[in-house]
């Protein structure tokens, strides 16, 4: 072991290293100029108030928000739970999602509640051991990247096709094209996650439910509440939604700091082209930088102008603000249906991933798997938008 790095005894994860090194010099130096590449455009005191305010906003519009899905779905999957409905979704659903998923039936109820709702709401079922059981521990931290995968579907497909008369045509085929390129984009992303899990975790390794849970559980058997039914619905409706409250005030560090920067890496300036301090302004940095590829991204998506770029750019921080964008350039006439395509695949294969994958694989207890994660679910999300494209001219071609 390195004389001047040793584990410090009693805490898990730390280390004793000395207490002036070079990261002491490095790090305020790499500090000051992350913040000086905002306060050089948009003033310092400009800086610090959107900082400020963008999460405020974040505390109040997102936070809360997801914190009620959480709530909502922690009750629902609580409820099918204890009646059954995961045992019955994992017996029937085994033979597709095993071959290919590479995870048990269960995992598609995760992918139904992120549909109908948002990412988080796969921390609701995370929670439950009875549910955690029927996985494995390299394939539970997957479930963030399937459940991302399908996050806020219902949403995007809705809006997109809504944008028919607008874009003077029915969009359906655009949107179930674009839905096929997020199943495919969905299995890239969890495929690569289960290699990386599996090298961390091992093959072999238990139920994240814990041994003791899982071997007092008979084959073929499951769990309930004692009592009746109203009282075991009441029992599962309670502690499902209180362990919901639990993954959305765990989810408050991350949304807030991660997706502050996002927003602010992605958004400019306010409507007038001003800097005031309000939230979600900022320098516009990673469509700029998208820009510079369009040479690359243009054939591999088949996007109508390089201002489409933007769309998946913005998705990676908010699927939300996404659409919005999506809307506006259809209005200008800038993108067409089979930029829908693309846009409906990757707006949900990615749903603003950068800001919520750090803060749910803590709540899953995997932080130490982020990167991976993240590097997982980024090829997916490309895989998502090329597939959808190429699916899109193939269909155009036939009709």
């Amino acid at each position: 072991m390195d004389p001047q790095e040793t584990k410090q005894q009693g805490g898990e994860g730390m280390r004793l290293v000395k207490d002036i090194g070079p990261e002491a010099f490095i790090f305020p130096i790499i500090f000051v100029a992350f913040f000086w590449m905002f306060a050089s455009e948009m003033g310092l005191a400009n800086t610090i108030n959107t900082m400020m305010n963008t999460a405020y906003r974040l505390l109040i519009d997102t936070v809360l928000y997801i914190t009620a899905v959480c709530v909502i779905m922690g009750a629902i999957a609580g409820l099918l739970s204890e009646f059954g409905f995961v045992s019955l979704a994992n017996h029937i659903l085994q033979p597709l999602m095993r071959p290919v998923y590479g995870l048990p039936g269960a995992a598609a109820l995760g992918v139904v509640t992120t549909f109908l709702s948002d990412n988080p709401a796969i921390l609701a079922l995370a929670e439950d051991k009875r549910f955690m059981r029927y996985f494995r521990k390299y394939q539970f931290p997957a479930l963030t990247n399937i459940g991302t995968s399908f996050g806020m579907g219902l949403i995007v497909c809705t809006y997109m096709y809504s944008l028919s008369p607008a874009m003077g045509r029915p969009l359906g085929s655009a949107v179930m094209t674009g839905l096929a390129g997020a199943l495919i984009g969905s299995v890239v992303s969890t495929r690569m996650m289960l290699g990386f899990t599996k090298k961390y975790f091992g093959k072999d390794a238990g139920s994240p439910a814990g041994d003791a849970v899982s071997a007092s559980i008979p084959e073929n058997m499951r769990p309930i509440r004692e009592g009746g039914i109203p009282s075991r619905m009441m029992s599962a409706v309670l502690e499902g939604g209180a362990g919901g409250v639990r993954m959305g005030i765990s989810i408050v560090p991350g949304v807030l700091v991660i997706c502050t920067i996002v927003m602010m890496l992605i958004n400019g300036p306010s409507e007038a082209g001003v800097y005031t301090g309000a939230a979600y302004e900022g320098i516009h940095l990673l469509p700029e930088l998208a820009s510079k590829i369009d040479f690359i991204i243009g054939p591999l998506f088949g996007f109508s102008s390089p201002e489409s770029i933007g769309v998946p750019v913005t998705a990676l921080g908010a699927a939300g603000a996404a659409l919005s964008l999506t809307n506006n350039l259809v209005e200008r006439g800038l993108a067409g249906p089979g930029d829908i395509a693309v846009f409906t695949a990757m707006c949900m294969c990615w749903s603003g991933y950068l800001s919520t994958h750090a803060s749910m694989m803590d709540s899953l207890g995997c932080k130490q798997l982020i990167g991976k994660a993240l590097i997982s679910h980024t090829l997916g999300g490309l895989f998502a938008g090329i597939s959808a494209h190429w699916i899109y001219v193939l269909i155009s071609g036939i009709l």
